[in-house]
């Protein structure tokens, strides 16, 4: 493979690649309705997606609404969602949106990632699932495994994941951002791990910067 190879080339080896090898990929976190995906959104900082659904199962059980979320205190959330961490910044994020939803956003997620970002631990990962997820609004969800995938195939130089997110919206077309960020966490989990990962059998390390030394 040519190292002197494009990044819009390389952009398009690896959405074929993923494409390939992840041909039925989706989010895995449960999304039965736009405002519990979410709450499970905001739950899966440094958290896995499996945990997160558990414990948000246990939530919506016990509290079905958002009325019936932002009614708790601050130890109730607290103590339902503490098996995922960060159990205060993500409890103060859940009675925010659940008070954001039930009055400024008159019981609506909004289509838009600046007004999501308004919430208090609503970050643009966050905002671009919901957009994506929900209305399939064109966005790139750029979590740990894809910030890492893309570094190490050489799409992106940056590891700052507004600048990651701006460097893949360059090189990869708007009808590819929603599943890319779904095929490169497939990427991440199964071959491009952060530690000993598997190149010698990744499908993409014919053209990886990391693999071929480029």
């Amino acid at each position: 493979m040519n190292k002197r190879i494009s990044r819009k080339q390389l952009a398009s080896l690896t959405w074929n690649g993923l494409c390939k090898q992840f041909p039925n990929t989706h989010c895995s976190l449960d999304s039965d309705n736009p405002e519990r995906l979410a709450i499970r959104g905001i739950l899966s900082a440094q958290c896995t997606d499996v945990r997160v659904n558990i414990v948000a199962k246990e939530l919506f059980n016990q509290y079905p609404t958002m009325d019936d979320v932002k009614s708790l205190s601050m130890e109730e959330i607290c103590e339902i969602i503490r098996p995922c961490g960060l159990i205060k910044s993500k409890g103060n994020a859940i009675l925010s949106f659940a008070n954001l939803y039930c009055s400024k956003w008159n019981r609506c997620v909004p289509n838009d990632v600046e007004m999501l970002t308004e919430c208090p631990g609503v970050g643009r990962k966050i905002a671009n699932l919901i957009v994506g997820e929900i209305y399939g609004t064109p966005a790139v969800v750029v979590d740990t495994h894809c910030k890492r995938v893309m570094y190490r195939i050489g799409i992106t130089d940056e590891t700052d994941p507004l600048k990651v997110e701006k460097d893949l919206c360059k090189y990869f077309p708007e009808e590819t951002w929603i599943d890319l960020g779904h095929r490169a966490v497939d990427l991440g989990r199964s071959f491009c791990t952060a530690k000993n990962p598997s190149c010698d059998t990744c499908p993409l390390s014919e053209f990886c910067k990391k693999r071929v030394g480029a």
